[in-house]
């Protein structure tokens, strides 16, 4: 077992250990990796704990309070009744500390976990962390992209280099699509 300061990884993870920093490719059908995280009130929850009973929205993105990032958590924030009452929960995921996190929450009136992934050990594992692009700079980080993860802990579907404004729409039609 890989202890983490923050978060525990509980199954076999593959991480990239290149020098490129090529990501794990996940598909469609396969097990979401595992991973463990603190809430904003420290108590520790594991993904294949929040899976039994419950589909699951994971969703990477790169940084608290920017533009986009703040976009799509009010997006899942504006539409999160409707994803309970399809007895799905939302999970966000980025590098930001836990302090970072709970000033995120607390001014976005977030009401769904927000995981710590100082390490990047989730994202890679997800294939959410790697080689991107912007403004014409190639550089490494996390690619924005959400995985939907049904009761049993199977990818059900992929968004990649997602769109912030309206991605929480999509994916309720997706989850819709998938009854």
């Amino acid at each position: 077992m890989l202890e983490c300061k923050v978060f525990v990884c509980h199954s076999p993870m593959i991480f990239v250990s290149n020098k490129s920093e090529t990501p794990l490719e996940l598909y469609e059908g396969d097990l979401a990796p595992e991973f463990s995280f603190r809430d904003r009130n420290g108590i520790l929850h594991r993904l294949s704990d929040i899976t039994k009973g419950k589909k699951v929205v994971v969703y990477f993105y790169p940084r608290d309070f920017t533009p986009g990032c703040t976009t799509e958590a009010l997006d899942f924030t504006k539409d999160y009744h409707k994803f309970e009452r399809q007895g799905i929960e939302i999970i966000g995921v980025s590098p930001d500390d836990e302090d970072s996190h709970k000033k995120f929450t607390e001014k976005m009136k977030i009401p769904y976990p927000l995981a710590v992934d100082s390490n990047n050990l989730i994202s890679k594992s997800y294939g959410a962390f790697g080689p991107k692009k912007f403004m014409g700079k190639d550089y490494i980080g996390i690619n924005r992209s959400t995985f939907l993860i049904d009761k049993d802990g199977r990818i059900l579907k992929i968004f990649r280099k997602v769109k912030p404004a309206g991605h929480s729409s999509d994916v309720l039609q997706a989850f819709g699509a998938m009854k």
